[in-house]
């Protein structure tokens, strides 16, 4: 069954066909980073007029890279929640139409399940049960995933997403968005026990997240140093902080883990992309006997082939939609 797919939830306008949910046939993607840095972060309304302009090309380009036709494909996936929803309301659309011109089965995917998609193109051997970490600018969730379509939230964030947090502090060090990719090279060349960092914790909920606190901790620092002429070394600054984050992730990770009795683990969202966090949740798995899967770090990111990959499962369930789908800005993994 091929199953081409649309994902406009943010600032990247991508399409892919994907056969059986596993196998990646084409995959475009267009990105917005370039303009969306001259403001330090993403702008909606520049967002979701790039998608605009950019959608009907690059599904051009995902039909011409698979050397398929519009007849060749079996169904429609998309993106419909949670992102930025004028960006959402393009792709959403754009399939909308594609479904009803075409009389082709429409698919509404949930974001953050298609990111734990990203796993099956990757790994073709995974099939849940397991343990999936969600990290990303917006989220950062630890999900039971009982089936292809059966989630449960065990843990998420209380204020700042990681990668939130990553972004915030690597522009008070004046890196340029996107903020976590300089903190992961600097970190490399810094001495990770320099600074003392904080390392959250819910009270009452020890499977949650807070990142707030480490990153104004970071601020602080910043701010204290500037005022009093104190020069900072930015790497050892970078290699604490991260070290920090990875500390935060990992414990949560492994108590997860253990209270659900579950020895997979699966890793996604962008910031799984981050070298250090991958080693540390590595080395954690080797150490605690859990197998660990991680994401292509092409897949890492925004993209639409880990929709087709969700949306295989979804239409396996009969979770079909129809021509009064919407755009939804938040919403569960679990709804």
């Amino acid at each position: 069954m091929k199953i081409f797919a649309i994902e406009s939830s943010c600032d990247e306008t991508a399409a892919a066909i994907v056969e059986n949910g596993r196998k990646i046939i084409s995959s475009t993607v267009a990105t917005q980073i370039e303009e969306h840095r001259l403001y330090g972060g993403v702008v909606p309304e520049i967002a979701s007029r790039r998608h605009c302009e950019s959608i009907s090309q690059i599904v051009d380009m995902c039909f011409k890279e698979a050397n398929l036709t519009f007849n060749d494909i079996d169904a429609i996936g998309v993106t419909f929640a949670p992102g930025l929803i004028g960006s959402l309301l393009v792709g959403v659309n754009y399939a909308k139409g594609l479904s009803f011109a075409l009389k082709k089965p429409l698919i509404a995917v949930h974001h953050l399940r298609s990111h734990i998609a990203s796993n099956y193109l990757t790994h073709q051997e995974l099939k849940p049960p397991f343990l999936a970490l969600i990290i990303s600018g917006g989220h950062s969730h630890l999900v039971n995933v009982k089936d292809y379509c059966t989630f449960e939230v065990v843990g998420r964030t209380r204020d700042d997403a990681v990668g939130e947090a990553f972004d915030k502090a690597a522009r008070a060090l004046g890196y340029p968005y996107p903020g976590g990719i300089e903190i992961d090279k600097s970190a490399k060349l810094g001495n990770e026990n320099a600074f003392d960092f904080p390392r959250p914790k819910v009270e009452g909920s020890t499977l949650d997240f807070s990142f707030s606190g480490l990153k104004t901790a970071v601020l602080n620092l910043l701010n204290n140093s500037s005022q009093k002429s104190i020069p900072i070394n930015k790497n050892d600054l970078c290699a604490s902080f991260q070290l920090a984050v990875c500390d935060i992730i990992a414990q949560r990770v492994v108590l997860a883990a253990k209270k659900l009795n579950q020895n997979k683990i699966v890793i996604a969202g962008g910031v799984s992309a981050n070298s250090a966090i991958r080693k540390r949740l590595q080395a954690e798995s080797k150490k605690n006997g859990f197998s660990l899967f991680l994401p292509e770090i092409s897949l890492c990111g925004d993209n639409a082939a880990m929709v087709a990959s969700q949306a295989y499962y979804e239409f396996q369930n009969e979770n079909s939609a129809d021509m009064s789908l919407n755009a939804v800005a938040s919403l569960s993994i679990d709804y």
